[in-house]
């Protein structure tokens, strides 16, 4: 029998409850067919068939040398001033689970495209190199390294799929999730996109990143699990519509879930909020409903005229909790109206990052065989080898950042890069607590500049610079790749 999901309520949300996690037991699952589910067993082959026709060729010619990947955007989306490192939890599980399975093998044996003495190599397939990224929950900015692969060719090549995968889309969910919460201010986010998000990972890892950029709770009970993250609901439509009579709807909700919160517009959202009043004086003191929910409307109106005729029953303690369509503009412009509103509910908009759904992100070779590497490609800039990142701060307010060398002198600042694997064994700094991420996450926007943190887009970027001794070997790599492809 599976272990009991234990459920605590935090009183100072209405809407919400915590699950602990469970105590995970992983079942024997067959893969004598194949699945569309990704898990460890599967992830090496959710790549992009070029990994493999390139890791091929490496191997043929003997390119095991170490190299290393930068991965980074190169421009911001233009609502947005920044992003929010996420994913890389995900990032390293790959890199230390990565392994062709049998099956797999089988499968890869019968293209065309590849020897079995090649297939008999991917059998003792593992990442054995190291890995420095940011922190997940820290702001990042242009052609700054949110991780960077270094190891074997082949090992470093095949990671850029699932890599890119995970930490791009992570990263702008995490990035849309935390605009919301600074439009919401004191007021509690809640998501509720799994249904209309684009896939079932998607919903998963959509809710991890929530977490860490101060969403308040998830409806997805399967993130409650797996994360640990605070799961909460109200009740559907469809639940009022079964009924005859909405306040029997109510009547029967509330006898099921006493501390809830009744859906109030599915017919029409004042004569609801009557009937919530109606209930009240029905149960008398067992009234303990916490809250309200505005799902249509115009929001900020109908809470004023709620709030009113709640207070007027003597019902202050119960909250009004608003959803429907929104996102960071919409909740902004309730807060400027000063609606007595205490928590949004959001789907769509941030499960699919309407506004910005992608960012310019690439995954670069910048170094093989302890040489740097670039391309030139106009208006797709590689910054050559390892590199550092430092963010000065002025008076408890970042000032700027430098892209720098790694090894180069240090200029003023503080590192954002940490050693997160070496040797394809995580180091300390490897291990994500989601909690830590969340609370650095709140402690870096703090003290990013005032017009950077706003929803509006700033009306001056983020300054970050490349350093002089970066800017230089750039320039040196530059002219010997000319130099020796005769461009």
């Amino acid at each position: 029998m599976a272990p009991s999901a234990v459920a605590t309520r935090d009183a100072s949300l209405p809407f919400r409850s915590r699950v602990a996690p469970w105590s995970a037991i992983d079942p024997e699952v067959s893969m004598d067919e194949p699945t569309p589910w990704v898990d460890d067993r599967s992830a090496a082959l959710l790549t992009d068939l070029y990994e493999l026709t390139m890791l091929q060729a490496y191997w043929r010619e003997g390119m095991d040398r170490d190299a290393v990947f930068s991965l980074y955007y190169r421009r911001l989306p233009e609502p947005r001033n920044y992003v929010l490192a996420a994913g890389l939890e995900d990032a390293l599980r790959y890199l230390e689970t990565v392994s062709f399975p049998p099956e797999g093998l089988d499968f890869l044996a019968g293209r065309r495209e590849f020897s079995r003495e090649f297939v008999d190599w991917l059998a003792d397939f593992e990442f054995t190199g190291d890995v420095r990224a940011m922190p997940e929950g820290t702001p990042v900015f242009p052609y700054e390294p949110l991780l960077e692969v270094t190891g074997p060719m082949p090992e470093a090549q095949l990671a850029e799929t699932f890599i890119m995968n995970q930490v791009h889309f992570q990263s702008v969910l995490a990035s849309k999730a935390a605009r919301i919460v600074e439009a919401a201010g004191d007021r509690a986010v809640v998501d509720f996109g799994l249904r209309r998000m684009h896939g079932t990972d998607a919903g998963m890892k959509g809710a991890r990143a929530y977490h860490i950029a101060g969403v308040a709770a998830t409806s997805n009970v399967l993130a409650g699990r797996v994360y640990g993250v605070p799961i909460t609901g109200t009740m559907a439509h469809s639940y009022v519509q079964s009924h005859d009579d909405e306040l029997e709807a109510f009547r029967a909700f509330a006898e099921q879930y006493p501390e809830t919160v009744l859906l109030v517009d599915t017919y029409d959202t004042l004569d609801g909020i009557r009937k919530v009043v109606e209930l009240s004086d029905e149960l008398g003191d067992d009234f303990r409903v916490r809250a309200v929910r505005l799902d249509s409307g115009d929001l900020a109106e109908l809470a004023v005229e709620s709030r009113e005729i709640l207070d007027r029953a003597g019902l202050e303690d119960v909250e009004i909790f608003a959803s429907g369509g929104l996102d960071e503009y919409e909740i902004a412009e309730i807060v400027e109206r000063d609606a007595p509103i205490t928590g949004f509910g959001v789907g769509t908009r941030m499960g699919t990052a309407r506004d910005a759904p992608s960012l310019d992100m690439a995954y670069k070779l910048t170094a093989y065989s302890g040489r740097g590497r670039l391309k030139l490609s106009s208006g797709k800039r590689i910054l050559p080898g390892p590199k550092q990142v430092y963010r000065r701060e002025e008076d408890g307010v970042y000032a700027g950042d430098v892209v720098a060398r790694a090894g180069e002198e240090p200029p003023e600042g503080r590192p954002l890069l940490r050693t997160v694997m070496e040797d394809g064994e995580r180091t300390e700094a490897g291990h994500t607590d989601l909690d830590e991420a969340r609370e650095r996450r709140r402690r870096e926007l703090d003290r990013l500049p005032e017009r950077i943190r706003r929803v509006e887009p700033a009306d001056a970027p983020y300054p970050v610079q490349v350093s002089e001794e970066l800017e230089e070997y750039e320039e040196d790599v530059r002219e010997r790749v000319i130099a020796e492809t005769g461009d």
